[in-house]
């Protein structure tokens, strides 16, 4: 693959991470752009990364081959109409990371031909552990496909979805879930609490616990629910506490949290194609 210039229109906190990302993968600082509305984001991404910035888009748009969207998705539709007619006139490849935002949306706003890949990340992404999900419209080619995917690969995992409804379902999962094990980890330190020990200790426990039993389920080719079962001794305090959470309602309360999660971001998505 020839090597792209990359260009990210909004420097906050997950532009910022993929940039960070691209770089320790061995792109070129050279070889990244970044614009933003606010003077001193530019500067501390300039100053902390050795990218190229600037403060207009279009600057940055005729010095890159790929445009990522990383704006805030209320603020999405004025900017990408401003940058349809560069665009177009560029072909670029178009990266968008807003959550909720169709690709029918992007299309008629940056115009019909114009390849785009939307993508959800998730916050884990900051710390390079992100999970990001990607779909490509019919106008994006292989090399763009592949550069899409490395892009969101600098930081974490990123798999394909063959029909963009996916992406709600997404959404649901790995988009929103990271706040689901913040809500656990928080009952658990709460409870922890409760039990007698003190605030460090009791973080600590529950924030390594949570690492590790996510790496257990990381490296392990066994399913979740074997794993389960493999650290719950009959009769024992696991299989106790197990069956409290079952006789609370526990798993079907997952189930109905991110139906709600996934109804939210159709209703998002329908939103910003009727403005």
């Amino acid at each position: 693959m020839n090597i792209q210039k990359i260009g990210f229109i909004g420097g906050g906190n997950m532009a910022s991470s993929l940039l960070s990302g691209l770089i320790a993968s061995g792109h070129s600082p050279q070889h990244l752009w970044v614009s933003d509305i606010n003077p001193d984001t530019l500067k501390t991404l300039a100053k902390n990364l050795n990218v190229n910035s600037s403060a207009s888009n279009d600057e940055l748009i005729n010095a890159v081959d790929v445009v990522v969207l990383a704006v805030k998705p209320q603020a999405l539709s004025s900017v990408a109409k401003s940058l349809a007619t560069l665009i177009q006139k560029k072909k670029s490849l178009v990266v968008s990371i807003a959550a909720g935002i169709s690709q029918h949306s992007l299309s008629q706003w940056l115009g019909a031909d114009t390849a785009i890949v939307r993508c959800m990340p998730n916050t884990p992404a900051l710390v390079l552990t992100g999970a990001t999900a990607l779909h490509a419209n019919a106008q994006v080619n292989v090399e763009q496909h592949d550069l899409a995917e490395n892009i969101m690969r600098s930081v974490g995992i990123a798999l394909w979805v063959n029909d963009e409804n996916e992406l709600d379902a997404v959404t649901a999962v790995s988009g929103s879930g990271p706040a689901y094990y913040f809500l656990l980890m928080e009952a658990m330190e709460k409870a922890a609490l409760e039990l007698g020990l003190n605030e460090v200790t009791a973080r600590l426990l529950v924030q390594q616990t949570a690492l590790g039993a996510a790496k257990i389920a990381l490296e392990s080719s066994e399913s979740p629910e074997q794993l389960r079962k493999r650290v719950t001794s009959p009769g024992g305090t696991t299989q106790q506490a197990i069956e409290t959470f079952e006789k609370g309602g526990f798993t079907e309360l997952v189930s109905k949290a991110l139906h709600a999660a996934r109804d939210r971001s159709i209703e998002m998505s329908k939103h910003s194609e009727n403005n």
